[in-house]
């Protein structure tokens, strides 16, 4: 039986830049296997394209499950893959699903890009939910936590690319 609690996650990620400049970035493949690189993914794929009115963007990595607690290895494994699906209905609303395929869990969200005084703000809204008797709420933080990492590092990656 599915534990009916999940673990929240908020994230913002702030750019000095125009609202259509972060949302032109988001549809970029060469950006987005940027912030695969700064996540030290193994290996990637990324898809852009069109989905009915809007986009979808599919990125597909392996990490190392470097650093990983013991309790948690034995759940995944040396490496963890992660195919990440956004489907943007237009440059400010987007839905986000996180599956990792063959294990236990999902994490599902929206993404919303707003911008003010010159500043844009991706705003990252996600549940994680891990169908695992007692470990579950663990491992739901410690994804939590690896997610915060990957978007702060995407976050970094950003902000770079946007001042080239």
């Amino acid at each position: 039986m599915m534990s009916a609690m999940a673990t929240r996650l908020t994230y913002d990620l702030t750019y000095d830049a125009a609202l259509t400049d972060v949302g032109e970035m988001l549809m970029e493949p060469a950006f987005r296997e940027r912030v695969c690189d700064a996540q030290g993914a193994l290996r990637k794929s990324v898809t852009v394209g069109q989905e009915g009115a809007g986009m979808q963007v599919i990125i597909d990595m392996v990490l190392p499950a470097t650093g990983i607690p013991g309790f948690a290895k034995k759940f995944v494994g040396d490496e963890i893959n992660l195919v990440q699906t956004e489907k943007w209905s237009d440059i400010e609303n987007g839905a986000v699903d996180v599956a990792i395929p063959g294990k236990p869990g999902q994490m599902t969200g929206t993404m919303t890009i707003r911008e003010s005084g010159g500043t844009t703000t991706e705003t990252v809204d996600m549940e994680i939910r891990v169908g695992i008797p007692l470990v579950g709420g663990k491992l739901e933080s410690l994804i939590a936590d690896l997610l915060r990492k990957a978007l702060k590092a995407e976050n970094n990656v950003g902000r770079q690319y946007l001042a080239e």
